[in-house]
């Protein structure tokens, strides 16, 4: 009886130890969200692109608010006008008409609830992949494998380069920014690993030719995202302006960024 009662007391106490926590975060008025992507993959003409608008939300809201009603539009510098048009209420707005240039700037205009949003980018070229090489060996315990996707730098050009690697298994896709600064004209690799990968597993991987401002932009937010980051000396995390500004109410700036990219894409399969 008396081990009992000491287990029933034990018990009672960690009970009456469990408080429910309730977190109070801050709450600010929603934001435009644009995430205005225009990929021109190799081989393809280009003109298919879609552009995705959507609301900033409270961080323990489970749904992402779509931005319906935008009217959105991008202008080349000869007055080539592309217009994109929502589908349906999903905040998704396509356009099949649009004429992909190398080097050409582009300016993107979204009149969103009173307010006008623009943001000027050049699409950037970048370098096919010449392979893919593969190690077994990998990661800290030896057994991860690991992807090595090689591409040769263009000389005497400054180069940015964007790598996208998606597996057909369910974890998070890996992105990655690389320069030319150290590796100017020679072959060079993008690299990925992942424990969980196995023979006849896919693996999608894009390599994007991106703007130098796009790539400062990406590399504070993966360093942001980081296991590895917050060290004292390392940049703490603050809200990322992309290239689009508000210019009809500046405070109101919206989230996300203008990018326009020759894309480079090979389906890899595990060994």
């Amino acid at each position: 009886m008396k081990n009992n009662l000491y287990i029933l007391i034990a018990l009672l106490l960690c009970f009456n130890c469990e408080d429910v926590i309730e977190v109070e975060l801050n709450e600010a008025q929603p934001r435009l969200v644009i995430e205005a992507s225009i990929n021109w993959f190799k081989n393809t003409s280009g003109n298919e692109q879609s552009i995705k608008l959507t609301l900033s939300a409270p961080f323990f809201d489970e749904e992402i608010p779509a931005a319906n009603n935008a009217n959105i539009q991008i202008e080349d510098s000869n007055n080539n006008i592309y217009s994109f048009v929502e589908d349906g209420n999903t905040g998704i707005y396509r356009n099949t008409t649009f004429v992909p240039l190398i080097d050409e700037t582009y300016t993107l205009t979204i009149t969103y609830e009173g307010d006008i949003y623009r943001g000027i980018e050049t699409l950037k070229s970048v370098s096919s992949i010449d392979f893919i090489e593969q190690n077994n060996d990998g990661g800290f315990s030896g057994e991860d494998i690991e992807l090595k996707a090689f591409y040769t730098d263009p000389a005497n050009i400054e180069n940015y380069y964007f790598f996208e690697f998606i597996s057909n298994i369910p974890v998070i896709p890996t992105l990655e920014v690389y320069e030319d600064r150290f590796t100017d004209g020679n072959q060079i690799f993008g690299f990925y690993s992942e424990e969980d990968l196995e023979t006849g597993d896919e693996v999608i991987i894009r390599n994007y030719g991106i703007s130098e401002r796009f790539y400062e932009y990406m590399f504070i937010l993966l360093q942001q995202g980081s296991d590895d980051g917050g060290g004292p000396f390392e940049t703490q995390p603050a809200t990322v302006r992309g290239n689009c500004i508000n210019t009809s109410n500046p405070d109101n700036f919206p989230f996300g960024y203008f990018r326009l990219s020759e894309v480079d894409e090979v389906i890899y399969t595990v060994e």
